[in-house]
């Protein structure tokens, strides 16, 4: 029938297709069911359910021998399909099920989330609220395609507009911006709306108002006395059900007319379906390279296949291991969009590293962001250049992002690649939990930088797991301090981090240098420890450094 897609829309088939291999997996039954998913039900054995026909059910932390009779009882429900977090072993009473009930079993796989799978089912299923449409279009418009979408509003309201998100970043915007005034200029040229107008519109109330309302609302440049202002702002917020996903705002002359509002109403709704698709693209790609480079890192079978895939095959390579400072307040808070401080930092670091090495892969793996970068060169020269890669883009983040980062050898095959991860790893640790003066202040690091530092925090590893403690003079003194409240193994633990130096310890803990000599002849008295004595100092570090950190 001309008009109408061939390809199936909001099927089995059509999930499979597109969150297949990244986030879904088929465990057993067919997937070539008849007809399209009805809706997404989330099963609580708590509430009777209730699910649209045709129905695909997200058994949600479903014990495994509970599994057979719950694809039964879905399956009489009219259920398509249910998901299960893999891996799951069929069972014979399982595949039994899943051919009485002729649904499909999908396993989640491992590394998604819940979240992830219910944004991208709701995302393929809204393709449907607009009606027939071509392959790959939206609204008859190129799906994801946001500059289209902004021109066709544009043409519809005769005015210039941008589509933003929440961050009042420009998404993409339409042409004829230069009828507008030179502050939507300076907002198209900069692709994010100036601070300064993002504040004056704060103050307002303007965006607590947009995100309130279903209806558009009018900016007057009255308002904002600001003399690069000169034409009014009509913006709608986009939605996606109770998620505000950004907004559109024209610049528009004229009364809003209820014949213009209607047209920005249905504008919105279609620009949300575009930005869902652009996101569940994004998320989809972000999980296949996700899940390459944890292929890659990890070594085995597939390891050389997903080398070969992200297009790193024969190509030396170093791996970079970022993390957030483990004091950072940030780590891991959402921003408006959703993304973690620690995709953010990710996602940056991956721009940063696409104007000099585009080859390179970026991703999260284990809470831990990950690159592989494909520097060629001799002996450490690419290591080296790695590092000062990573120094630059910490320079660019500041103190907004706080980053430390880890870098390994380079590598130039997959068994090496593993150990370049095992050595910026222990980099890494080491500047988030250093255990010795100097690594606070550091971002950067190879192994060789901090070897030392990374073996005294695997021997305390290797103490804490015996459950040792401090023994002789050190357990003395800090039995004398606990009971005393007196801070000797603090003075102890300062002098010999200054080497001896009395006046650099006093300064450390802001003393007197006569009030700290006073301090060591008195723990040398309690603990009948000899200062003078270099195997009893290095004896005395060890255990402070080990058995009682800081």
């Amino acid at each position: 029938m001309p008009g109408v897609s061939q390809r199936p829309r909001a099927s089995l088939g059509r999930v499979l297709d597109d969150l297949g291999d990244s986030l879904l997996e088929l465990l057993a039954g067919d997937p070539a069911h008849e007809g399209e998913i009805g809706g997404v039900v989330i099963h609580d054995p708590d509430d009777e359910p209730v699910h649209p026909a045709g129905a695909l059910v997200l058994a949600v932390g479903v014990p495994a021998g509970e599994l057979p009779g719950l694809v039964r009882e879905v399956g009489r429900r009219g259920a398509v399909g249910l998901v299960v977090r893999a891996p799951v072993v069929p069972t014979t009473d399982l595949s039994a099920a899943v051919d009485d009930a002729r649904i499909a079993l999908l396993g989640l796989r491992r590394g998604a989330t819940w979240a992830q799978l219910t944004a991208l089912l709701r995302s393929l299923l809204a393709e449907g609220d607009i009606g027939p449409a071509e392959a790959e279009t939206l609204g008859g418009l190129p799906s994801g395609d946001l500059f289209a979408v902004a021109n066709a509003i544009g043409a519809l309201l005769d005015a210039p507009v941008t589509i933003e998100d929440r961050s009042s970043r420009v998404l993409a915007f339409s042409g004829r911006q230069d009828e507008a005034d030179a502050s939507r200029v300076e907002t198209v040229i900069g692709r994010q709306v100036p601070e300064r107008y993002a504040r004056m519109l704060t103050d307002l109330g303007v965006f607590r108002e947009l995100y309130r309302e279903n209806r558009p609302v009018v900016v007057d440049p009255a308002r904002l006395d600001e003399d690069r202002i000169s034409k009014q702002r009509v913006a709608i917020a986009v939605r996606a059900g109770d998620e505000v996903l950004g907004s559109i705002w024209a610049a528009m002359d004229g009364e809003v007319t209820p014949e213009r509002s209607a047209a920005l109403r249905d504008a919105a709704s279609l620009v949300a379906l575009h930005m869902l698709r652009v996101r569940a693209g994004a998320d989809v790609q972000r999980r296949l390279r996700t899940d390459l480079v944890s292929s890659v890192l990890e070594g085995g079978a597939g390891a050389r296949d997903a080398l070969g895939r992200l297009g790193l095959a024969g190509r030396p390579v170093v791996v970079l291991a970022l993390a957030l400072r483990h004091e950072s307040s940030v780590d891991h808070e959402p921003d408006p969009g959703g993304a973690s401080s620690l995709q953010r930092a990710a996602d940056a670091l991956a721009v940063h590293l696409s104007a000099a090495v585009p080859a390179s892969a970026v991703a999260v793996v284990g809470g831990v962001a990950y690159a592989l970068v494909p520097l060629p060169g001799d002996g450490a020269e690419p290591e080296e250049r790695a590092a000062r890669l990573a120094r630059e883009f910490c320079e660019r983040l500041g103190a907004r992002l706080p980053v430390v980062v880890g870098v390994g050898g380079v590598a130039s095959d997959v068994s090496a690649i593993v150990a370049s991860r095992e050595a910026a790893n222990r980099a890494l640790r080491v500047l988030r939990d250093g255990v010795a003066p100097g690594t606070a202040s550091r971002s950067v690091a190879r192994l060789s930088d901090v070897y030392t530092q990374s073996l005294l925090l695997e021997l305390r590893d290797l103490a804490a797991a015996r459950g040792e403690r401090p023994v002789g003079p050190i357990a003395r003194l800090l039995d004398y301090d606990e009971r005393n409240d007196s801070g000797l193994s603090e003075t102890l633990d300062a002098w010999l981090d200054a080497n001896g130096d009395v006046r650099t310890a006093a300064a450390t803990l802001f003393i007197h240098p006569n009030t700290l000599r006073y301090r060591l002849r008195r723990l040398e008295q309690v603990s009948g420890l000899d200062l003078s004595d270099p195997e009893q100092r290095f004896a005395a570090m060890l255990q402070l450094r080990i058995l009682a950190p800081r």
